[in-house]
């Protein structure tokens, strides 16, 4: 990627604003392979150059990537004035500006939430177009028959007259099934399953593409492993994010 002055780059891994870093510099706590350094502006190539601060290496990262088991009650949204969004439920070190969720999960709906700085990335994970799988755990009102499987399988005729692509239904108790489908229409879960005439009262987002909350708890968020980024960008046909 060529040499970028030394202080844009810290900014981008998150060590502060302007004033912040100026602070870092003066007080000699940058390093560059071992030496200090005072001049915000040095140009350096974070391919080659050995950077740290306070003796801690920094790896650069184009971009980041989260995993939140987002919790009931939140909004995805990245702020808002009255409600608590997801940026709220993310721990201090994983806020970043840039970052921003990939799709929506409604208020009351619970699971795994991707977060990235990546547009491109997110685009492709959300159009139909490159046939991301998404898996929900739904629980509803009345149960659940054979007949619900093959309208899901068939696509489901939603309340404006849209018919969803055809989708996944297993039935895994009296009413309670996982639901996997490859586009994200607007409350699209709970429109399908209302248009069979059952209520979903408990949703779950368990999976998106090859990303699965596994057992991260409730509220609970990391990075990405690289071998789960690998993953994501091959699953969108997209070359690894260059480091």
């Amino acid at each position: 990627m060529g040499k970028v002055r030394l202080d844009r780059l810290l900014g981008h891994m998150g060590f502060g604003s302007r004033k912040e870093l100026k602070a870092l510099f003066r007080a000699g706590r940058v390093t560059v392979d071992g030496r200090p350094v005072a001049d915000a502006g040095t140009l350096v190539d974070p391919a080659t150059a050995a950077v740290a601060v306070d003796g801690a290496p920094v790896t650069f990262q184009r971009h980041f990537h989260v995993l939140l088991h987002k919790p009931s009650g939140v909004i995805t949204a990245t702020e808002d004035p009255r409600q608590s969004t997801v940026m709220d439920v993310l721990p201090e070190e994983l806020r970043r500006r840039d970052l921003f969720p990939v799709g929506r999960l409604d208020k009351d709906t619970e699971g795994l939430l991707l977060l990235t700085t990546d547009g491109t990335l997110a685009h492709r994970l959300l159009s139909p177009r490159w046939h991301q799988p998404k898996r929900y755990l739904a629980q509803v009102d009345a149960p659940l028959e054979p007949a619900d499987v093959e309208a899901f399988a068939a696509g489901v005729a939603l309340e404006d007259g849209y018919v969803t692509m055809p989708g996944r239904l297993e039935i895994t108790g009296p009413q309670e099934g996982v639901v996997t489908i490859h586009e994200g229409k607007y409350h699209q879960v709970r429109r399908m399953f209302a248009a069979r005439g059952k209520r979903v009262v408990y949703l779950k987002r368990l999976s998106m593409g090859p990303l699965t909350l596994g057992d991260l708890p409730r509220g609970a968020a990391r990075p990405l492993t690289e071998e789960e980024v690998a993953a994501l960008y091959e699953s969108a046909s997209l070359p690894p994010p260059e480091l």
